[in-house]
């Protein structure tokens, strides 16, 4: 255990600050920020989970941070990545279907985080051991774009404005049904399904989640939609959906409707991202066409 105590021009700074500026074993913000938030620091003997807690005069910070030393590293796996854009702090990547995000269960070396240590090694050490540089996450069979910090600044920054929601997230999707009014919010809490560990519902007892969508125009009993994500709790887009009675195309977990002959996947793309960068504060704009299954499944409904 290793114990600070709070003195002069120390008092007022935020929790993770004051322990990346003075615990020695600290090796980046986000690492600081990961021990926080399992747990692993106490102020004054109580456990501080909030990161941004402001520090006062003689607080005693103790860190029980367990040694990850042997902690297996993640592996670098050379997998073609599809680039948007790149710069010396992001970059902002084209995730295709069928490729999860980050290694788990089944998924060892052959996740985005895998390609993405490939290509950028020096991001090992940014951010979650197991998921370096990801900020945010895309379900395995949702496509698109997505941002991968590429430096420690970046990384703490896109966190705090994916928490602040400063990042627009834009998707385009197919759903079943037209609905009665051609744009809306849906305003529901999510939380985890009370029948299945892998799905998410639609709970009083849930998180504050806030979708808007638009219908761009409709394919006899389908709507082409774009939807914007306002909060980005999991499974959101498609919660949300299902719940108003318009589950998305192909989506096996939520409305398990028919799907369409020609399409292996729910209709469900990450087409445009629009953020101020996260360290120049120039605002960018990053798009992504539908891939060719998209487009021949709705080649076939015209």
């Amino acid at each position: 255990m290793i114990e600070l105590i709070v003195t002069g021009d120390q008092v007022g700074q935020r929790l993770d600050v004051f322990l990346t500026e003075n615990w020695e074993q600290s090796e980046s913000r986000s690492n600081v920020q990961r021990a926080i938030k399992a747990g692993e620091v106490t102020v004054n003997g109580k456990s501080a989970v909030r990161v941004s807690l402001k520090i006062s005069e003689g607080q005693k910070v103790e860190i029980t941070a367990s040694d990850n030393s042997d902690s297996p590293a993640i592996i670098s796996s050379n997998i073609p990545l599809d680039v948007a854009y790149e710069d010396e702090d992001i970059a902002v990547i084209n995730k295709p279907v069928g490729m999860t995000v980050h290694p788990a269960a089944g998924h060892t070396d052959d996740t985005l985080a895998n390609a993405a240590v490939h290509r950028w090694p020096h991001i090992v050490g940014i951010g979650e051991p197991d998921r370096p540089g990801i900020v945010h996450r895309l379900d395995k069979d949702t496509s698109g774009v997505m941002i991968i910090a590429l430096s420690e600044r970046a990384y703490v920054k896109l966190q705090e404005m994916i928490h602040k929601r400063e990042i627009d997230r834009i998707y385009s999707a197919l759903v079943h049904g037209i609905p009665k009014s051609p744009k809306g919010v849906v305003d529901a809490p999510i939380g985890r399904s009370r029948h299945s560990r892998k799905r998410q519902a639609v709970s009083e007892s849930g998180l504050p989640s806030r979708t808007h969508y638009r219908v761009d125009y409709e394919l006899g009993d389908f709507a082409f939609m774009e939807i914007r994500l306002e909060t980005g709790r999991m499974h959101q887009i498609r919660v949300h959906m299902d719940a108003i009675g318009h589950p998305i195309i192909g989506d096996q977990t939520y409305g398990r409707r028919k799907n369409l002959p020609n399409l292996n996947r729910q209709f469900l793309h990450s087409s445009r991202m629009e953020f101020d960068h996260p360290v120049t504060g120039k605002r960018m704009s990053v798009s992504s066409e539908l891939p060719d299954d998209l487009k021949r499944a709705l080649e076939t409904l015209n």
